[in-house]
């Protein structure tokens, strides 16, 4: 069978796929996320088929659905209403990074992996998803809560600081200079000043490059700008999606708007094929024999993932309820963690069994992210916080409303 016709066979039938678990997933009032990955896993690498015609596509596909999350998410703030967050952030960030790094380095140095491992897995376990909490975001309509400020403002700081990582895990996992990595890292909080700059101060004049009411050139164009910015960002070592989130930021008025309204069908079929992806990527049989570690892990920064994100909630004035969504929201990791962790295998200086960890691993945090976002908004434990504030205030529990 010619080439071609086997990827338009293996890309509609995913997408047919696609589809109808997607409905599925609205029959059961969930996310689609866990559909897409298992599906993925299904016909990836170690599972019942391997569709190996389509996989450049669907990497392609997935790059563009991170790129336009951000952008998308972007465009729902201003760059002061950012600035603002990061502002009020710095801590929380700090210990983010301490909370959430420390249990990924320690398990790499109980393994007797080495140092350089451990600052693999470090990584790994202490950047979560933006794509996939952009989308959880989204699914369960929370992108105007008084939380999500504080959500956004981590996850900035997180990918943010990845500028700094990532050149150094590459120096050290190559025997690069210190010079050389000190250079890289340069380079990288440069281009994210720059841009950081023109988004706050001269966001006005690149809304003036699109036509806000005709579709065609808006969309075209503020595509291209996003892809060309994150295709930018990501050849200095600084994250594409964060050059596509600032994008967004610099955006404003009825561009801002209208852009939103005509990527948004982009967004959606390019992030279902991030997930879908991933799946495909993810050698199932070669999981097991880590799962145990990567259960223990996972269950370990899940916790300190609420703890790091009420933190950010209750500093930013939100009540109970949001500090807890915000918590739950960040839990799972994601494109981050597996490329930390194919950057560490690859080099030959890092025991190969950090791969299979790190996938389980993301793939355990973001399946019982999916769920674990929607608890704080179950009428149980609803009336298990009002209960708890009663008692706290001792007062008599308000019973709920009929």
């Amino acid at each position: 069978m010619h080439e071609t016709t086997l990827l338009l066979i293996e890309v509609g039938a995913l997408l047919l796929g696609m589809s109808l678990l997607g409905r599925l997933a609205l029959a059961f009032g969930i996310s689609p996320i866990p559909f897409y990955l298992v599906l993925g896993l299904a016909f990836g690498e170690g599972g019942f088929i391997a569709l190996d015609a389509s996989e450049e596509f669907f990497q392609t596909g997935a790059e563009i659905g991170v790129i336009l999350l951000l952008a998308l998410l972007g465009l729902e703030y201003t760059a002061s209403e950012l600035f603002g967050s990061l502002k009020s952030a710095r801590t929380a960030g700090l210990i983010d990074a301490a909370l959430n790094a420390l249990p990924g380095a320690a398990l790499a140095l109980l393994l007797g992996w080495g140092p350089v491992a451990a600052v693999a897995m470090a990584g790994v376990t202490w950047v979560s998803s933006s794509g996939v909490i952009a989308k959880l975001l989204r699914d369960l309509g929370r992108l105007s809560n008084r939380e999500t400020p504080a959500i956004l403002a981590l996850l900035v700081i997180e990918d943010l600081a990845m500028a700094f990582y990532l050149p150094v895990l590459s120096a050290l996992v190559v025997g690069m200079s210190l010079m050389q990595g000190a250079v890289s890292v340069a380079i990288a909080v440069s281009v994210v000043a720059v841009i950081l700059y023109v988004a706050l101060r001269h966001g006005h004049i690149v809304s003036r490059l699109f036509p806000a009411d005709h579709y065609e050139p808006l969309l075209l164009g503020v595509l291209g700008l996003t892809m060309l910015v994150a295709g930018l960002a990501a050849e200095v070592s600084v994250s594409a999606a964060v050059g596509a989130f600032l994008v967004g930021i610099a955006l404003s008025g009825r561009v801002a708007a209208n852009a939103s309204q005509v990527l948004t069908p982009l967004r959606d079929l390019f992030a279902a094929i991030f997930f879908v992806f991933f799946g495909l990527t993810t050698d199932s049989s070669a999981l097991l024999s880590m799962l145990p570690a990567a259960l223990a892990l996972a269950l370990v920064t899940i916790i300190t993932k609420l703890i790091t994100g009420a933190y950010a909630a209750r500093r930013a004035g939100v009540g109970t309820l949001g500090q807890w969504r915000a918590g739950l929201s960040l839990a799972p990791r994601g494109e981050f963690s597996i490329v930390i962790a194919g950057l560490a295998v690859g080099s030959g200086v890092v025991a190969p069994e950090l791969a299979p960890l790190a996938t389980g691993y993301v793939l355990i945090t973001i399946v019982a992210g999916t769920f674990l976002a929607r608890v704080p908004d179950a009428l149980w434990f609803r009336a298990a916080v009002r209960r708890r504030r009663a008692a706290a205030s001792g007062a008599s529990p308000v019973p709920p409303a009929a």
